[in-house]
């Protein structure tokens, strides 16, 4: 009974320590300080030139659904202990690799192209400023414009990119990554 004893006193232990942790951490990886518990997420803009018209309102709406679901903030809508805001600011279409075919004017044609997306995000933890940022973040999609048009797929690739980007911003954020 003895070791029955100090399996409970380790249990109480650890349990202890636990609670008095500095943060609170989840399984998605965010550690996130016991005293925060909103977030604001504003609109992000589109300030691309090219790109779907509905970009901003997807970004946005994935966003606030990813922090949302992987946290347990609350969304306020402005001012909350943790508050992101940005803006999509390109979109663009490059040949990412040419075949050996050729057009009728001699010039190599694109197998693969590419599509990125860049995003600016500004982060603010109004607790702790160590982690507040301001940067540029970008995914991409390679396709085959042979076997996969860009206008059939532009909405799959665009929320390919976007929860890429979704997630490099919250792990910059709530993750400390």
């Amino acid at each position: 009974m003895a070791w029955m004893n100090r399996l409970n006193l380790i249990i109480i232990i650890a349990f202890a320590v636990m609670n008095t942790s500095c943060g609170v951490y989840s399984f998605t990886g965010a550690s996130i300080s016991s005293e925060v518990k909103t977030i604001s997420i504003q609109q992000f803009y589109n300030n691309s030139p090219l790109g779907p018209s509905n970009m901003s309102i997807t970004f946005t709406e994935e966003i606030r659904d990813y922090f949302l679901q992987n946290t347990n903030l609350t969304l306020v809508d402005e001012e909350g202990d943790l508050q992101i805001d940005g803006s999509i600011e390109n979109y663009t279409l490059t040949p990412a690799a040419v075949s050996s075919n050729q057009s009728e004017n001699g010039i190599d044609l694109a197998s693969l192209t590419r599509l990125t997306i860049y995003v600016k995000a500004s982060y603010v933890n109004i607790y702790d400023d160590q982690f507040d940022f301001d940067k540029t973040f970008s995914f991409f999609k390679d396709f085959d414009q042979n076997s996969q048009d860009l206008s059939a797929n532009e909405e799959e690739f665009v929320e390919e990119i976007f929860d890429q980007i979704i997630l490099d911003i919250f792990n910059s954020s709530v993750a400390n990554w």
